[in-house]
């Protein structure tokens, strides 16, 4: 199996790691009531962890599509490399310190963790557009 295969394999946990997160802490904010009922009512602000996470989460939702197609592009397209593994990983592994990050609310070093993640997806897509 392709090393980006696998590379997704671990971002989809990643995901349901951001997803059963988010719902915890926003659980915790407003009741086990809230979370399996209908979720109908209108609610006040969510506390700032609970935003953060949200937010993460929607971040990670962004650009995992990205990672998708570039991923299982390069395999599809037979143009996996050293370079496209090594840019999936740096994709994953900048993803993985992110959420941790935003979730502690420390600014600048999350977006430059962000941006290295973005390289890694350049590296990924690199060979789709010019190899």
């Amino acid at each position: 199996m392709a090393i980006e295969i696998r590379i997704l394999v671990y971002a989809a946990i990643l995901l349901l790691v951001h997803i059963f997160t988010a719902v915890h802490f926003k659980t915790k904010q407003y009741g086990t009531k809230w979370n399996t009922g209908a979720r109908d009512e209108d609610l006040p602000p969510a506390n700032p962890i609970v935003g953060r996470l949200e937010r993460a989460r929607d971040n990670y939702q962004e650009t995992l599509p990205i990672a998708i197609i570039g991923l299982l592009g390069v395999v599809v397209a037979g143009k996996t490399s050293d370079l496209t593994a090594l840019g999936g990983w740096i994709w994953l592994g900048a993803r993985i310190v992110y959420l941790p990050l935003y979730w502690a609310g420390i600014p600048v070093v999350r977006t430059l963790v962000f941006l290295v993640s973005m390289i890694g997806l350049i590296m990924v897509i690199w060979p789709l557009l010019w190899g």
